[in-house]
């Protein structure tokens, strides 16, 4: 019997991202899920600008694409106020809920 090939793609969350509700939930599930590490929450920001186009957001925000692929890669580390910008220009803000015990 001949064996069938398993083809796989890389999965990207960016793909899947298509209305402004579903990425406030994705950054809301990214910032939930951080416990402190940032880096899930700026890879998070890059898969939903990638998500609503890059250009468009160097645009609004003044940076260069470039720049803004780097910071918002897994090994980037933007400063907090590029982080902002990238969120004023998606219409998206930083939220988190702490219920006192």
């Amino acid at each position: 019997m001949k064996k069938k090939k398993l083809y796989t793609r890389v999965y990207d969350a960016a793909a899947y991202l298509k209305t402004e509700q579903e990425c406030a939930l994705y950054l809301q599930a990214a910032i939930d899920e951080s416990d402190g590490d940032a880096a899930l929450v700026i890879v998070a920001l890059g898969d939903i600008a990638r998500a609503r186009g890059m250009m468009n957001l160097a645009r609004e925000t003044g940076l260069t694409r470039e720049g803004l692929y780097k910071a918002l890669s897994p090994e980037g580390n933007p400063s907090f106020a590029t982080v902002m910008k990238v969120c004023k220009a998606l219409g998206l803000k930083l939220n988190t809920a702490t219920v006192a015990a």
